[in-house]
């Protein structure tokens, strides 16, 4: 079930993050979303280790950890193809 909730939060923050970081990406909207779903998982994981709270439920602290994993994800992917 956490896989589930990881996804749901990954769409939210995916969309989140394309609105906090607007601009042109190749893949659009979709490749953003899809960003934001991989950034929920690292923003879990890097969250549970520093102990800044994880990506297990649906809460506001849940959304952050995701929406900073996908705008960190969104920042590294946009360095690269430059």
């Amino acid at each position: 079930m956490d896989i589930v909730i990881w996804i749901v939060l990954g769409l939210v923050a995916g969309i989140l993050g394309k609105m906090i970081l607007p601009g042109k990406d190749p893949g659009g909207w979709i490749f953003t979303i899809l960003l934001g779903i991989a950034g929920a998982f690292v923003g879990g994981w890097v969250g549970s280790i520093f102990g800044m709270g994880t990506v297990g439920g649906l809460s506001l602290s849940s959304v952050i950890t995701a929406t900073v994993g996908a705008i960190l994800l969104l920042v590294i992917y946009r360095t690269i193809k430059k």
